[in-house]
């Protein structure tokens, strides 16, 4: 399986609450800080093995408050609601930019399946 590109700019738009990920001249993606947030991949958003995941709810006004680089690896994203785990390969934000509307929908589905808001 071929390795995901890293991103060559990323920038944080905190007035349209997006991180921007900027892989060449025609390739750009962004993803809100909910998105983001929902589909942390943290062992406490994920689970720690199959179905155990836990449907995040209520994070819709979630903003991003620091961006780190975890070596040349990944970004550990911190939370305005206090989440700060998990990290963001390069791998795993590319998957998540190139499959945001099918993630999405899922999510948005969950939600509504769980009787749970936004």
């Amino acid at each position: 399986m071929a390795t995901a590109p890293r991103p060559t700019q990323i920038k944080l738009q905190t007035q349209s609450k997006c991180l921007e990920l900027t892989y060449s001249d025609t390739e750009r993606y962004a993803l809100s800080f909910e998105f983001l947030r929902v589909l942390s991949p943290s062992a406490e958003v994920r689970g720690h093995g199959p179905g155990s995941a836990v449907l995040q709810t209520g994070k819709k006004d979630v903003n991003i408050t620091l961006i780190e680089p975890a070596g040349n690896y990944a970004l550990k994203i911190t939370y305005s609601d206090g989440h700060d785990s998990g990290l963001y390969t390069w791998d795993y934000l590319y998957d998540l930019c190139c499959n945001e509307a099918a993630y999405w929908e899922d999510y948005l589905q969950q939600l509504a399946d769980a009787g749970a808001s936004r």
